[in-house]
């Protein structure tokens, strides 16, 4: 049993809450959340909260104590006129190319993306003011049970939650209450200031220009409705009271598309919820993360990185869940600073919303990630339009910046109109099928997204005159930005990786639901393409053929074919080995100079595949000290001074957190090749290490314990049922077997072989 942290233990208890120091292998610990002296002044450092649908941030030192309040759903949905016109298609763009029309280009593509819509837009603000003494002394965030509490020295005390079950926010205020609380709408009616902007800003909030919020108070409610783009509103409502243990307060966000009244709607889901206290308003929240947490956990001997992990686990059951919708660039915490969001708060599908999802699958957060393949899967008839609308081909390709609905809002155009970008979001439905092994999900969805795309990617490669299939336009993200050097020659090899990927999973998912023919028809159309871009000296990936990475840069997108698709890996054999380290150590010498934060933690997973458990290591212990705010959100550029990147911005943005915590899972346990590994990629000074509960392909669910440098034991959970591979982690040690018969594991070379059955539980344990 841990010790609890004294000062927050008694912090907690004042507030009325019940609070059990908790064991190591399931809630996180109390130093694994946030804890302030200093009270945070800014909102992108203020404690995260949310339900996937809701998000709060609090921050402020009661003069005023702020709660920025967020919805998931609320956007400017406006359409892109310039996408209307008779120039914007395939061809065009093509010839564009070749004429070397780039002022053209960027005026139709890049242009429009720098207009205040479509966005992702916030919800409002509300303001807690308490009369004097009013001294802050300390906030702290519990990740176990997602609940802020900020402590004020005259002895009053805030507990915060978005629940994790309702769509609403609570408030507790003990000891004394608030002198005033005010709800600020966005300022979306103002006076403008800056308009279009270049980079990752896109100007105030109010070059929207919607009409001003109508605004109604009660004595113990207040709101306002506010109406958008197109005819949407949405409102936010708080209401109050005093209660047993202080002063409670409800607020909620609704909108037009559930609710032709949403003010009404949102007041009478925070009147209702009034009637109960905080405890019991808490209660089902708390049974959420309870089952939330006990699903996985890790111990590492690295403190970073293990509270790194946590931090990121915890912000990922506040920002994903099965209904809402998925992960945007800031997910359910949109800037509160009157401005559009950073790159419009969008969806990006060239390398954020991927690896905001990495960690799902061994990370055992299935639900979370169905979310995202469930919103992919519904949005994907927009998709097919704009496919045949753009390209004017049959199949499946997705906008790479789209909006809540999946519609194409523009920006650099060789990669918002890359050829194939459904192809790395198709690696998603892969995933969930191989982690999960539903049998329905694969022939119902996996197979058919896979099918429409490698469709799209036969119609829209070409031959050449060596009968080889190569696309006529062909970029790698983001090398030479949006440049004409940004288009290739020659295919590059993330569209290469991507594309043999596709066709190569396609075969053998057709061959799964029984398509015999269609398996030939990709696996004929796979025969057609190139091979990998190699150097034929050190035998590292190239960008293109002829062309190395000539410098650091923040995008390892010609290093896709190992990480995360994996069709070159470590268990191949010399040759992809030799790749491999080739590849990473060009990285080295390339420097980190150019690199954002969420590239130290994909060089993390690309170690990790590489057996580099320090290099692993090292990696994300920079992207947790020289990336993150205090309060762990990615800030994308270096804020430590230390010279690890030439960016110093600190825009928000979340993939980068959530690529780090799949970077220790990769440390941890892989099964990518089809055989489970376990502490694959870990430091030679990490003696002891544990894990519970994370997931392998196979649908297996592994926990496992490595002492003084070896492992100790495993055990083995099979959802499926399926023939399970597992290399040999005892060598000659040898091993004891419980929950199945010792001559029904079969050895074959330094592989453990056993075919298990639905809901079969082994554990093996060192002798």
């Amino acid at each position: 049993m841990q010790r609890c942290a004294i000062g927050y233990l008694i912090l907690l208890l004042g507030l009325g809450g019940t609070v059990l120091c908790r064991s190591a292998t399931a809630e996180p610990r109390l130093e694994h959340g946030l804890h302030y002296t200093e009270p945070a002044t800014v909102w992108d450092e203020a404690m995260p909260l949310g339900n996937g649908l809701l998000g709060a941030l609090v921050w402020g030192d009661g003069k005023p104590l702020r709660i920025s309040l967020d919805r998931t759903d609320l956007w400017d949905l406006r359409p892109v006129p310039e996408f209307q016109t008779a120039d914007y298609s395939y061809p065009t763009m093509r010839q564009w190319v070749r004429d070397k029309r780039i002022e053209d280009l960027h005026r139709l593509y890049d242009n429009p993306y720098r207009n205040p819509g479509p966005t992702k837009i916030p919800a409002g603000r509300i303001e807690l003011t308490f009369d004097d003494p009013c001294v802050f002394q300390d906030a702290s965030l519990d990740l176990g049970q997602a609940v802020c509490a900020v402590r004020f020295g005259d002895g009053a005390a805030v507990r915060v939650l978005v629940h994790a079950g309702r769509p609403l926010g609570v408030i507790q205020v003990a000891s004394r209450k608030p002198t005033s609380v005010v709800l600020i709408a966005p300022p979306f009616a103002g006076k403008a200031t800056e308009g279009k902007t270049e980079g990752s800003g896109h100007g105030d909030l109010a070059t929207l220009q919607y009409e001003p919020p109508t605004e109604q108070r009660g004595d113990a409610w207040a709101g306002y409705l506010q109406k958008g783009w197109g005819g949407f509103r949405f409102a936010v409502a708080i209401a109050w009271r005093q209660s047993e243990s202080g002063w409670l307060g409800v607020w909620s966000i609704a909108t037009s598309k559930e609710s032709d009244d949403p003010l009404a709607a949102a007041r009478i889901r925070c009147e209702e919820a009034l009637e109960q206290e905080f405890d019991a308003l808490s209660r089902d929240h708390q049974r959420w993360w309870e089952s939330y947490w006990n699903r996985a956990s890790v111990t590492v001997p690295n403190p970073v990185v293990e509270r790194q992990w946590y931090l990121e686990t915890y912000k990922f059951g506040a920002a994903t869940r099965p209904d809402t919708p998925p992960i945007t660039l800031q997910g359910p915490w949109t800037a509160d600073n009157m401005k559009i969001p950073p790159w419009k708060g969008d969806y990006h599908h060239d390398l954020n919303t991927e690896l905001s999802y990495w960690p799902a699958y061994s990370g055992n957060r299935l639900d979370g990630a169905s979310g995202y393949v469930r919103w992919l899967w519904d949005t994907r008839d927009t998709s097919r339009q704009w496919t045949a609308r753009f390209f004017g081909l049959p199949g499946l390709n997705v906008p790479m910046t789209s909006d809540l609905e999946q519609n194409q809002i523009g920006g650099w155009h060789q990669y918002t109109h890359s050829a194939t970008t459904a192809a790395w979001l198709a690696h998603h439905f892969w995933l969930h099928w191989r982690y999960s092994m539903d049998r329905q999900f694969l022939k119902e969805k996996a197979y058919p997204w896979l099918k429409d795309v490698a469709t799209f990617l036969e119609s829209v490669t070409e031959k050449g005159p060596d009968g080889k299939r190569t696309l006529p336009l062909s970029s790698s993200p983001e090398i030479n930005d949006n440049r004409l050097e940004a288009w290739f020659p020659s295919i590059t090899n993330y569209d290469l990786a991507l594309i043999r990927w596709t066709l190569e999973k396609a075969a053998e998912l057709a061959g799964l639901v029984g398509e015999a023919g269609e398996a030939d028809r990709w696996r004929r159309v796979l025969s057609e393409m190139p091979d990998l871009a190699v150097d034929p000296g050190d035998g590292k990936l190239l960008v293109a053929k002829g062309f190395p990475l000539a410098a650091s840069h923040r995008h390892f997108s010609h290093l896709m074919a190992i990480h995360p698709l994996g069709t070159i890996c470590w268990e191949n054999g010399e040759r992809d080995r030799t790749i491999i380290k080739a590849s990473l150590a060009d990285l080295d010498a390339r420097g980190t100079k150019q690199w954002c934060g969420y590239s130290f933690s994909w060089l993390a997973n690309l170690a990790a595949r590489a057996r580099d458990g320090e290099k692993a290591e090292q990696a994300l212990e920079i992207f947790s000290r020289a990336f993150c705010l205090r309060n762990g959100f990615h800030c994308n550029g270096d804020q430590s001074g230390k010279g690890y990147s030439n960016f110093r911005y600190r825009p928000f943005t979340l993939e980068g957190n959530f690529a780090a915590a799949a970077g220790l899972q990769e440390m941890l346990l892989q099964s990518y090749s089809g055989a489970v590994r376990l502490f694959p990629a870990v430091p030679a000074n990490w003696r002891d290490v544990a894990f519970r509960g994370l997931r392998a392909e196979g649908a297996f669910v592994v926990s496992a314990d490595r002492k003084d440098g070896r492992t100790a034991s495993v055990r083995i959970l099979a959802e499926a049922g399926g023939p399970l591979q597992l290399e040999n982690p005892f060598g000659a040690d040898g091993y004891s077997l419980t929950g199945a018969a010792p001559d029904s594991v079969q050895t074959q070379g330094q592989y453990l072989l056993l075919d298990m059955l639905p809901g079969q539980t082994v554990t093996f344990s060192r002798k």
